[in-house]
């Protein structure tokens, strides 16, 4: 029987990445096949999970994707694996609005049927910390708690009093604890963690981390404590190569739900991988061009010298191919792009405006998009999010906007997404699982 579970926190900030990535690494050098997912649409998560086991990171979202290709690419996924592990999102309960649980930790388990540890931040907490546990334990009766993992515990006598606490109050056990730790941390920057391509690890780090599993988590108690029954479906996509899309994975664009480039090959499209930052130029046998989010700002020096990328993206827009940009990707669409120093670099201009960095710009949160009329996506509806910094300068009129636009609440927003000839781009990240037609159109995919 395979194992998997969820580890999830009353809030963020509670140590769950830190702690999920040791698990992680404590799996993998046992040998043990462990595959990684995140609730919610983060990217950044995903690359550190892949990182640390070698397998790709994979979304779940119960807002932005239904029923069926969570549970899709749930069963998929662990088709090779032993274990399943689901980094949870912000507070347990957290969803999208105060009255009801959709986008949540707990409605994705719920949803799977997958038991939950809770991860406890512990510091400056003793008996009450059993409170706050039993509050988590009580307040759904869809839920499974197979065990909580103590976090920043001052000393073995702190340990003791909280394990005693649960004890007592005849809650779930405790299934370790880890210490107060500084020297293992994962710096962030404006979108969140730092991406593990601009991370110098040091060559002992994945060790480090999973010695800290070992020492402070008992592995087979927690492994004894999660056993699931996975329906497994190994959906093995082929593509028929017929269809190429272009698509640059570096530092720069690593934005990517790994289900989006799967509903690509599912149509019958071919990924043609290059690396714009390393001075690899756009393939020009591609068909299309999908450009995902990232960076750029932090490699826009990068970007714009590279001709063979930048004169790719001008001449695939003269032909009329469709480019399809992203966030980050349709920054590098724009005129230019102005870094975190306030240097303006040039890209390909196929929007008239530019792209700046600014406090102001921050947008956050999960965003559905319904087709405008008289566009090309006229009727279709899709679900995404939006998580940026930067922020262009006032588009022009003459500019075709795509979408109308709301947010998880249903309230309505800015009408979002441009379109110039061949190309299409916008600040959200559409998840193509909530409606692959969409896909279709912006990629010319048939």
């Amino acid at each position: 029987m395979k194992s998997a579970f969820v580890i999830a926190a009353p809030s963020s900030g509670s140590g769950k990445t830190t702690i999920t990535l040791s698990i992680l690494a404590a799996l993998r050098k046992r040998g043990v096949r462990v595959q990684p997912f995140k609730t919610g649409p983060d990217y950044i998560d995903t690359a550190h999970h892949a990182l640390v086991t070698g397998m790709k990171g994979e979304n779940l979202d119960t807002w932005m994707l239904p029923k069926e290709m969570n549970e899709a690419i749930f069963s998929n996924a662990m088709a090779h694996a032993e274990v399943g592990v689901v980094e949870g999102v912000m507070g347990l309960f957290d969803g999208v609005d105060g009255k009801r649980d959709v986008g949540s930790t707990s409605s994705l388990a719920a949803l799977l049927g997958l038991p939950v540890i809770l991860v406890v931040d512990a510091r400056s907490m003793a008996r009450s910390a059993a409170a706050l546990v039993s509050g988590f334990v009580n307040f759904s009766s869809e839920l499974n708690f197979a065990g909580v993992i103590w976090n920043r515990v001052g000393s073995p006598t702190h340990l003791k009093i909280l394990d005693e606490a649960l004890e007592a109050a005849n809650l779930p056990h405790s299934l370790g604890a880890f210490g107060r730790r500084d020297d293992i941390a994962i710096p962030s920057r404006h979108l969140g963690l730092v991406t593990p391509e601009d991370m110098q690890f040091k060559d002992s780090f994945l060790t480090d981390l999973a010695l800290l599993a070992e020492e402070s988590v008992d592995i087979d108690k927690l492994l004894d404590a999660t056993p699931v029954e996975v329906t497994v479906k190994s959906d093995q996509v082929k593509s028929t190569g017929n269809y190429k899309v272009a698509l640059p994975r570096d530092r720069a664009y690593s934005f990517y739900y790994e289900e989006n480039l799967r509903q690509i090959m599912k149509l019958g499209g071919e990924l043609l991988l290059f690396a714009p930052t390393e001075g690899e130029a756009l393939p020009t046998e591609a068909d299309a061009v999908y450009l995902g989010g990232g960076y750029p700002e932090l490699n826009a020096e990068k970007i714009s010298e590279n001709k063979g990328f930048i004169e790719g993206l001008r001449n695939f827009h003269r032909l009329g191919k469709p480019i399809y940009g992203e966030c980050g990707g349709f920054m590098t669409l724009c005129e230019e792009v102005e870094d975190p120093s306030g240097r303006r670099w040039p890209m390909a201009g196929l929007f008239p405006t530019r792209a700046r960095m600014t406090e102001r710009g921050f947008r956050l949160g999960y965003r559905e998009v319904e087709g405008k009329p008289g566009s090309s996506l006229a009727g279709l509806s899709a679900r995404g999010h939006e998580f940026h910094y930067s922020r262009i300068e006032k588009m022009p009129d003459d500019v075709k906007r795509l979408f109308k636009v709301k947010n998880a609440r249903g309230e309505s927003l800015e009408d979002e997404g441009y379109n110039v000839g061949s190309a299409t781009g916008g600040y959200i990240h559409l998840a193509f699982g909530s409606n692959p037609e969409a896909l279709k159109q912006l990629l010319g995919l048939r």
